[in-house]
């Protein structure tokens, strides 16, 4: 089973999202995600977050709290939410082809503007789990 941790990062309401590669055999190509990704073998969630935040962002807060888990046969989801308290110009885009900070009704939409394609690209099937629980989470 694979596990990941993904990070929902936000600041003055809106959250830190990723445009992911479009490469062939990733998951979810081109689409809109959050930062985070797979643990390595002897990772707590929160370990294996934190290095994969420097790893794409060259950055991470000093405080993730856990948020939920999701679990399917195939991956073990452990999302983490924070505060992203430095300016979006101080971060470094490492890995994929875009970030962006995004109101939360933009992402329910289901899509989200890229300011670099400039164009707009579809979420991942994990932020649109994520989407679906902060919903729930709001009453909506």
């Amino acid at each position: 089973m694979t596990v990941v941790a993904l990070a929902m990062l936000q600041q003055q309401g809106s959250w830190l999202l990723q445009l992911r590669d479009d490469i062939s055999g990733i998951v979810a190509p081109g689409c809109w995600g959050l930062f985070g990704g797979h643990l390595e073998p002897g990772e707590s969630p929160e370990q294996g977050l934190r290095r994969e935040l420097i790893e794409e962002i060259g950055w991470c807060p000093l405080t993730l709290n856990p948020w939920f888990q999701h679990q399917t046969p195939q991956r073990l989801l452990h999302a983490f939410h924070g505060d992203l308290d430095v300016p979006l110009s101080e971060l470094t885009l490492l890995e994929g082809q875009d970030l962006t900070l995004a109101q939360p009704e933009e992402i329910h939409q289901g899509a989200v503007w890229s300011p670099r394609l400039r164009e707009c690209r579809p979420l991942a099937p994990s932020l649109q789990l994520i989407s679906l629980r902060l919903k729930e989470l709001s009453g909506e």
